[in-house]
């Protein structure tokens, strides 16, 4: 155990050094999880990559460290009031799954608990930290990789050849929003296409909006980069079966269940990483110490499968840059 202990440390870079729990703290760490929906209970859910990976840097849940666990079931408007619940329960850490809307929302709760937010976009625009080398504060953690949104336009033109009207469904109370929306029109002007943006906010507003898809005769489907549609990617997905809509996906598991393209970061190395942070911090590094950290690589996922089934051939430039393809 000791020689993979050690081997963990030296993989992850781990920013302080492993001691054993009776020596460097005497009770149970709390660590409150501020997330959208609760993960499936797998070993391979972001969240039990997080458990496993402080366990092997000595943090054994229920004897050494514990978690409160607080969901908005798909309703960011709960935000602010769950994240008061974690300060009034005294929690040593909050970790934060729910994105910059959830992250603000902890952050607007307390200035004294060290909140770590994994997988936020971009955290200095939207005010989470001060910059990635110094973020200040009580906010630190692992940020998505720096990307413009219109990137998932441009994929979806390139590999659906002919389309030119693109359809994007954005999450309308998620505080990135406008942003988001910004991004894409941009996108859209540049590329000469048509965009048809769709905010969907709650899971019942897939059904209208895939009808709003179908009535404006749309050509693929772009998914945005919310925690909802993460949540609810099955759904999407069938429901973009069922329409023979291609749909191009921010979310790598995406690809696998029937996406004919995702394009993302890998989000249970996300959440490694995020366990070495929480690690330092419950040993009483400050997070304001720490730097923000930005992964960089994006991996591109192509599906043949699907491509195949909606009678779409994928330009070769397009196969020879993709990390996997799916035969």
């Amino acid at each position: 155990m000791k020689g993979r202990r050690e081997l963990l440390v030296a993989s992850l870079a781990v920013l302080a050094p492993i001691t054993s729990y009776a020596q460097s703290v005497g009770r149970v760490r709390r660590i409150g999880v501020l997330g959208n929906v609760a993960p499936p209970a797998n070993a391979g859910s972001p969240i039990q990559v997080f458990i496993a990976t402080l366990r092997d840097l000595g943090w054994i849940e229920a004897k050494t460290v514990a978690f409160d666990y607080r969901w908005a079931q798909q309703r960011y408007e709960r935000f602010p009031a769950l994240a008061r619940e974690l300060v009034k329960l005294g929690v040593d850490l909050i970790m934060v799954t729910g994105g910059v809307t959830a992250a603000l929302a902890a952050k607007q709760a307390t200035t004294t608990i060290p909140i770590l937010a994994v997988a936020v976009a971009d955290p200095v625009k939207f005010g989470l930290v001060a910059s990635f080398a110094r973020p200040g504060g009580n906010v630190t953690g692992i940020a998505q990789p720096l990307a413009d949104w219109g990137k998932w336009l441009e994929l979806a033109r390139e590999a659906v050849a002919g389309a030119t009207r693109i359809a994007v469904i954005g999450n309308p109370t998620n505080i990135v929003y406008a942003d988001y929306v910004a991004q894409n029109e941009a996108a859209a002007r540049q590329l000469g296409i048509e965009l048809q943006m769709i905010p969907v906010a709650q899971v019942d507003q897939l059904a209208p909006a895939f009808e709003a898809m179908r009535v404006a005769h749309a050509d693929a489907l772009v998914v945005g980069t919310d925690n909802l549609y993460f949540s609810n990617l099955t759904e999407i997905l069938e429901r973009a079966r069922a329409s023979r809509l291609p749909v191009i996906a921010p979310f790598r598991p995406a690809a696998d269940m029937g996406a004919l393209v995702a394009w993302g970061f890998d989000i249970r190395f996300a959440f490694r990483r995020a366990a070495a942070y929480a690690d330092s911090i419950l040993r009483g590094t400050p997070p304001a110490d720490l730097p923000m950290e930005q992964p960089s690589r994006f991996e591109l996922v192509i599906n043949l499968k699907i491509a195949k089934g909606l009678g779409l051939t994928i330009p070769q430039s397009m196969l020879l840059r993709a990390d996997e393809v799916i035969r």
